[in-house]
């Protein structure tokens, strides 16, 4: 394995426009674990929540199998190298990270809105909670990030497990959106390439 800092240029059009998203230079095996794992998880909760007769409206479905490609492909996706590489590229520092976290209150809405009757206080909680997190994990010297985001996870999943409702058969929601943000997006890794 070999630590592998220099971007490579992305490709023009809407490949381009992926590799902005994933990190240019993405391996086949980082594209196809960000593309089947994510898809295979929505499947599975479609596919559950049909034999498990969850009583989810159509239109529920759709939202939890677009969120959960979302959440799913984007705890791989911040994880790759290539993400990595990109993410943590020269000038990218901590007002990008924060407005790439911000947007995630879509998600949380949606989420609210489809599932717990748009509690706002849930959202504030959770957005606070992601947030405030965040800013800490991203404030903390390097080389105590990976501590700190690993207790504040803790605590995040404590939070999600304990204080902040979750609708039936959607408890995984909050652990994996947690997850995303702090462990794979916020932590600065080396980006291993192979030989």
């Amino acid at each position: 394995m070999r630590i592998d800092w220099d971007l490579p240029a992305h490709r023009p059009g809407i490949w381009g426009a992926i590799d902005k998203f994933i990190g240019p230079g993405a391996t086949t095996a980082e594209k196809q674990l960000q593309l089947y794992i994510p898809f295979a998880f929505a499947f599975g909760i479609v596919i559950f929540g049909g034999l498990a007769n969850v009583g989810w409206s159509l239109g529920q479905y759709v939202i939890i199998a677009l969120l959960a490609v979302d959440m799913v492909g984007g705890v791989i996706t911040n994880a790759t190298s290539a993400a990595k590489r990109w993410y943590f590229r020269t000038g990218e520092g901590f007002r990008q990270h924060i407005i790439f976290i911000a947007i995630h209150l879509f998600q949380i809405v949606v989420f609210a809105w489809a599932f717990l009757e748009l509690d706002l206080l849930w959202i504030a909680g959770v957005y606070a909670t992601l947030m405030l997190s965040s800013v800490i994990i991203l404030k903390t010297p390097l080389y105590l990030q990976r501590p700190v985001a690993a207790t504040l996870y803790i605590v995040a999943l404590l939070l999600s497990l304990y204080v902040f409702e979750n609708p039936p058969y959607l408890e995984w929601f909050l652990p994996v959106l947690f997850y995303k943000i702090l462990i794979s997006h916020t932590l600065r890794e080396e980006p291993y390439q192979p030989a």
